[in-house]
């Protein structure tokens, strides 16, 4: 099937860019022996009794062999091959009786060599108006006659090719599609367990579900289990489920979207689902519904804490409003001298501050010991550190503690500054903390000793200073401050319940 010499016309239609794109289109992944051609093969060789059968592609420099019979050949030359003359043949079949008497023919090396060819007849397989194959027969003996009729149903069988051809082509595309959809379907599915995001389909008609494995965990149902919607409802906590079901019914009914927050029932978790209907039949009923469930427990208890925590620190600030306006008018009958008034009620205030600061710090849920005795004392002394010994258990205040021994740290600090041992440069304040036990319940037993300051002198009266100390820690039940002022330095003796 060879030739040296293809002529100019033929060597044009083998590089036709046009022809080469329909082949191209057609092209299988491996162009070589097809077992579903093997039967048009054997149907084109039975039709003419020839020993030679060929269903081919014929591409720019080759014809790649589909199917054949009567040849071990897998492919041959293009320019070489009799099916090249059938590219100027417009769709038309070729028939050649006796190729050693066709000048076109009679110099082939499969003419003038082995096996001798003498006979051919070939139809063309086609695809958008070009020739891309064919399908055809050869003998080594030379014929006078072949029949129309047999002619048309080479024909008939180069278009089955043809069809087989695009068909195999399109099965082709469409696996790979499929493949490159089932991956990225393996791809969400695995981004959607990862990110422990629930989906689930509905069939609205049959109640069947399908839901992927963090849906299972989330609501806590056997897995590999058949899931249907009655399954889904009763995992549903029971206070929530017919809120949930109500909110679904809508959905279904306006085609709007559901959005809804419910709990497990068997874990109590909070769950948020999220969907709409996916399908709908003629009649515009729904059939699909599609959805997505996130366990957003984390979200409801930061929410329950932000909410608890906003009540809390609405209480706390009408308490401190009080406390303040309390503060103002008691320090006001202290002294007719507004800078003094400033300077006395601003501390106190900053007092406060102080504690709530620390409190807010803590989201109002109490604060230990220490940072509460360094932000009140610091400010007063030149070197805390060597200035101020402390000696303390481990203790945790409420809200209601701190605020109120904060403001008794305050005054027992910005007095030692102006009169005992914060104010001399040998003095210092000796603090001991002890929790002890009374009738069972925790009790902070804590002294404030100044040590090395100036010689201490009883007041003739208690000024407001020395009420504040004293009354500071009145709404904490049981406790007391009891001061006593020794010529040594003043000793304040503090007992506050910490339940």
């Amino acid at each position: 099937m060879n030739s040296n010499r293809p002529s100019s016309l033929v060597a044009a239609a083998l590089a036709s860019p046009e022809r080469l794109a329909a082949v191209e289109a057609t092209l299988p992944a491996y162009a070589g022996p097809d077992a579903e051609f093997t039967g048009i093969a054997d149907l084109a060789a039975g039709l003419f009794s020839a020993p030679i059968a060929v269903v081919s592609l014929i591409g720019g420099t080759t014809q790649w062999f589909l199917a054949r019979k009567g040849t071990a050949e897998v492919s041959a030359s293009a320019q070489d091959c009799f099916c090249a003359r059938l590219l100027t043949e417009t769709g038309a079949p070729l028939v050649i009786g006796d190729a050693l008497q066709d000048e076109r023919f009679s110099k082939l090396p499969s003419v003038t060599g082995g096996p001798h060819l003498r006979f051919y007849a070939g139809a063309p397989i086609m695809h958008i108006g070009q020739t891309i194959g064919s399908v055809c027969v050869l003998d080594v003996a030379p014929r006078d006659f072949v029949s129309d009729e047999v002619l048309l149903h080479l024909q008939q069988l180069a278009k089955l090719a043809g069809s087989l051809l695009l068909l195999k082509e399109e099965a082709r595309r469409r696996a790979i599609a499929n493949t490159a959809i089932a991956r990225e379907e393996q791809r969400q599915a695995s981004a959607l367990d990862a990110a422990n995001v629930g989906s689930w389909l509905w069939n609205i008609q049959t109640g069947a579900v399908v839901g992927n494995p963090p849906l299972v965990r989330m609501l806590d149902l056997k897995s590999g289990a058949a899931l249907n919607a009655r399954r889904i409802f009763s995992a549903i906590h029971v206070t929530d489920r017919k809120a949930t079901i109500g909110k679904l019914r809508e959905a279904l009914k306006t085609g709007a979207e559901y959005d809804g927050i419910f709990r497990a029932g068997a874990t109590g978790r909070w769950l948020l689902g999220r969907g709409r209907v996916h399908e709908w039949d003629s009649e515009g009923r729904p059939l699909m519904f599609l959805g997505i469930t996130l366990d957003v427990t984390e979200g409801q208890i930061a929410s329950e804490r932000m909410r608890l925590l906003l009540r809390e620190l609405n209480h706390r600030v009408k308490n401190t409003l009080a406390m303040l306006q309390s503060l103002a008018r008691q320090t006001l009958r202290q002294t007719n001298d507004p800078a003094a008034f400033m300077e006395a009620f601003a501390g106190r205030l900053q007092a406060i501050s102080e504690a709530h600061g620390l409190l807010s710090d803590h989201e109002w849920g109490g604060i230990r010991l220490t940072p509460l005795l360094r932000a009140q004392i610091r400010p007063y002394a030149d070197d805390f550190e060597a200035q101020v010994e402390i000696h303390k258990d481990e203790v945790h205040l409420g809200p209601d503690q701190a605020i109120g021994l904060g403001l008794v740290l305050h005054e027992l600090a910005s007095n030692a500054r102006k009169y005992g041992a914060l104010s001399a440069s040998g003095g210092k304040l000796v603090i001991t903390a002890r929790v002890v036990q009374e009738e069972g319940k925790p009790v902070l037993h804590m002294t404030w000793h100044e040590v090395g300051g100036p010689p201490v002198t009883p007041p003739k009266r208690h000024g407001f200073g020395v009420v504040l100390i004293e009354r500071s820690l009145d709404k904490v039940l049981g406790s007391s401050v009891h001061l006593e002022f020794l010529q040594s330095g003043l000793t304040a003796l503090v007992r506050l319940p910490l339940d």
